[in-house]
């Protein structure tokens, strides 16, 4: 086999295993053989003339090989999948899959009653939810459309600010009635009450803007996900930063020093070559409406 005659099944088994670390994980995540992720395997390292994989006490670890065409493979993927999105969708009507990436919690907790009206009025669509809290690549196609809270980077995007969202230090009922109602967020800190950051420092920045000094371990609570210290916040673990309209919707949140606050803008961005595409026109028309009504409905 040469070079220039790889199928793209190949390259799928390739990144599955690289994925995976093993044959029969790949096998499991694409639905196939064992035999036949093994054959795939073998026809790759025949066309490359050289091992992708050693075998380690861990299970199958990349060659230096590997590791540089894992990039171009990824990009391979995102392409494939990108044809099946628009392959999905007949011309001129508002159908076929759209891939949506978004923050952890907008994604749990704002967009999927949003999606509900948007498919009800568009029964021929199809949502694909990539949650994530770092930036996925629109450019690389790796989504349709991004919903942001911080205008992109990239120039080369189609950007619209459709709103900005309250954010608010709130507590249950149920850790006030255990601890009373704090002094001072100096006195949330030195009880270790906040809800925080496990390696992201932001917390800890938008803390000292407010004269207030605190460190990773002052934090009772400490989480990455943002949605982990949500639910925290929920169960009356500690006090926690959150968005005002989600706070808003429990009678049990309280919001505490109303003087402190920020915000955080919300973004619609997409690719400027999915412009013309009527499936993706009728979301972000729709999200930008109905992101602007979810931050107008919210109480402060």
């Amino acid at each position: 086999m040469s070079l220039y005659s790889l199928d793209w099944a190949l390259c799928r088994s390739f990144l599955a295993i690289l994925r995976t670390g093993s044959l029969s994980g790949a096998a499991r995540a694409l639905g196939v053989t064992h035999p036949t992720i093994r054959r795939h395997l073998e026809d790759m390292e025949r066309a490359f003339a050289a091992p992708l994989f050693v075998r380690s006490p861990s299970g199958l670890a990349p060659t230096e090989l590997a590791q540089t065409l894992r990039d171009p493979a990824e990009a391979m993927e995102s392409a494939f999948e990108q044809m099946v999105r628009h392959a999905s969708a007949t011309s001129g009507e508002v159908a076929g899959t759209v891939r949506i990436t978004a923050s952890e919690v907008m994604g749990t907790e704002v967009l999927p009653a949003m999606l509900a009206d948007l498919r009800e009025a568009h029964p021929g669509l199809v949502f694909e939810l990539d949650l994530r809290d770092d930036v996925a690549d629109l450019l690389r196609r790796d989504a349709d459309i991004a919903v942001r809270m911080l205008r992109p980077a990239q120039t080369d995007l189609v950007a619209r600010r459709v709103a900005s969202v309250g954010l608010g230090l709130y507590a249950h009922r149920r850790w006030i009635e255990r601890h009373g109602a704090p002094a001072s967020l100096d006195a949330l800190v030195a009880d270790r009450q906040l809800i925080g950051y496990d390696r992201e420092t932001l917390l800890i920045a938008g803390l000292t803007a407010h004269g207030v000094q605190a460190t990773r371990r002052d934090f009772g609570v400490r989480s990455d996900s943002n949605l982990a210290q949500l639910a925290a916040l929920r169960a009356g673990l500690g006090v926690a930063i959150a968005q005002a309209p989600i706070a808003a919707r429990s009678l049990d949140l309280v919001r505490l020093f109303p003087a402190l606050g920020g915000a955080l803008e919300i973004w619609l961005v997409s690719h400027p070559n999915l412009r013309g595409s009527p499936r993706v026109r009728a979301c972000l028309d729709a999200l930008g409406h109905a992101l602007a009504a979810y931050v107008g409905d919210e109480a402060t």
